[in-house]
């Protein structure tokens, strides 16, 4: 008798297309072009080739520059199909950056495209691969010629690595996490799980692909035999019109995306059943206007240590329970943790993470001090109710000590944004002769810093009341939609 088979053996698009060949795989929204798996299915295995033939050895990493579009899927499939790790960086980042991330995956490749060629060819110290024509002599062409011969998948198993990707480095600096097949299609099948999928699905991907929440529909999708719809850069206006124009069924947006689509009166058309709301805190005001105008949003919270969703809340969850992101996925356990010891409900402490999505580690020593007996300690503060539900509430490390009293950031910014006129506020410590640590807000919204002063005074204890208060016109972003804390701390600074 054969053993059984442990799915899936070779990558995700080979075991589609002999599956589902004639499915839609990916709709360029930009073109109003498409292709079925059996079509994205021969553009890999002619990027396979081109990976072959331009590194010197097996497997090894494939890095790329390469921004929002289809091609994503044809070099992170191209890599899985050679058994290569694909490492997508952010176009974003300054070179000296680039250059040591570059240098920590040790990459033996680099897929840039027109708008990266430069930065590419700046910061790479391997070969240099293009997705359009390229423009300079230094730089090849990945091109979409057939294969001269038969591509075989390479075999893999569940804890090869498949995705080697950069955090977002709000509070520090970005770490390397290593993730297997097995986290990403543990991640996609508890997705699927928690919001449901119809074999006429089609996911909108309009966030950035170096970062999870634009990542993940790829392989998502490929498990399902559901279809990704690309959009290069959101626009609010553009955006509707793509979900309504491709019968979008689910899109992943964070707070701001969602914010101003609301403001333009946005409201869904009859496919959309799912806006994966995440990448930072969506406060429960956003919350309601969605859900007054139908748009069926769904809190999440993950991290990309844990290949995207770790808990999320559906529509009528969100509803009932402000702020809460609803209870882990199926297979994820959540602890939360206090001086070592489980917390109580309701009480708050650090958010804990094990189960089959959780990374094996990062690329440097980093891994040692996040993992615990308990699993990985995501330096993410919460509490949960008896019933498991999930709130998150700042940070560790946003948690400020200020003469002795510990003050936790997003108290103090849940507070601030109840303040009529204010549209958003980032807390943060700063160094303080006298106090150690002074709490300090910026603020957007009509409103001034007395104001927000005297409100804090009336609903907050007197040393959580913020020293510092500066009111600007926009937080400053990671180009993943998070706040950007390091940043907030220099503009409060000045």
């Amino acid at each position: 008798m054969r053993e059984p088979v442990e799915w899936p053996t070779r990558d995700l698009v080979s075991h589609r297309a002999a599956t589902t060949p004639e499915r839609t795989a990916v709709v360029d929204a930009d073109r109003d072009t498409d292709r079925t798996y059996r079509e994205l299915d021969a553009a890999v295995d002619s990027v396979a080739a081109a990976f072959d033939a331009r590194c010197v050895r097996s497997g090894g990493c494939v890095a790329a520059l390469v921004d929002t579009r289809p091609a994503v899927a044809e070099v992170l499939y191209g890599a899985m199909r050679t058994g290569r790790t694909f490492a997508p960086l952010s176009v974003e980042l300054a070179p000296d950056t680039l250059v040591a991330q570059v240098d920590a995956l040790d990459a033996d490749l680099l897929v840039c495209e027109r708008g990266t060629e430069s930065l590419a060819t700046e910061v790479a110290d391997c070969p240099v691969v293009s997705v359009d024509d390229p423009t300079t002599s230094a730089v090849a062409s990945l091109d979409g010629a057939a294969p001269t011969a038969e591509i075989t998948p390479a075999a893999l198993s569940r804890d090869d690595d498949a995705v080697l990707m950069f955090t977002s480095g709000t509070t520090s600096e970005p770490k390397g996490v290593r993730l297997t097949l097995g986290n990403l299609v543990a991640s996609a099948t508890a997705s699927a799980v928690r919001l449901g999928v119809l074999p006429g699905d089609r996911w909108l991907v309009c966030l950035p692909t170096y970062h999870m929440g634009g990542l993940a529909p790829f392989v998502r999708s490929a498990l399902y035999g559901t279809a990704v719809v690309v959009q290069r850069k959101f626009d609010p206006g553009e955006t509707a019109s793509v979900m309504a124009d491709y019968d979008v069924t689910g899109v992943s947006l964070v707070p701001t995306m969602c914010k101003r689509l609301v403001e333009r009166g946005w409201k869904p058309a009859e496919p959309l059943r799912t806006v994966l709301l995440g990448g930072g805190p969506a406060d429960n005001d956003l919350v309601e206007a969605c859900l007054a105008r139908g748009i069926p949003v769904c809190p999440t919270y993950g991290t990309t240590e844990t290949a995207s969703q770790i808990a999320t809340a559906l529509p009528d969850t969100a509803g009932e329970y402000p702020d809460t992101v609803g209870q882990p996925l199926v297979t994820t356990t959540v602890a939360v943790v206090a001086d070592g010891e489980p917390c109580e409900p309701g009480e708050v402490g650090e958010l804990v993470v094990s189960g089959p999505t959780v990374t094996p580690g990062y690329l440097d020593d980093a891994t040692a001090d996040a993992f615990g007996d308990r699993g990985f300690h995501t330096g993410d503060l919460g509490y949960r109710d008896a019933d498991g539900r999930l709130w998150v509430v700042g940070r560790v490390d946003d948690r400020i000590v200020t003469g002795g009293e510990n003050v936790a950031a997003g108290t103090v910014e849940a507070t601030i944004r109840g303040l009529s006129g204010v549209e958003a506020a980032a807390v943060v410590g700063l160094p303080d002769a006298e106090w150690g640590q002074r709490v300090a807000a910026l603020v957007v919204g009509d409103t001034d810093p007395d104001t927000v002063v005297d409100y804090c005074r009336a609903e907050l204890a007197p040393y959580e009341v913020p020293k510092t208060v500066r009111v600007v016109d926009a937080l400053p972003h990671t180009p993943s939609g998070t706040v950007d804390r390091r940043a907030v701390r220099r503009r409060l600074r000045s």
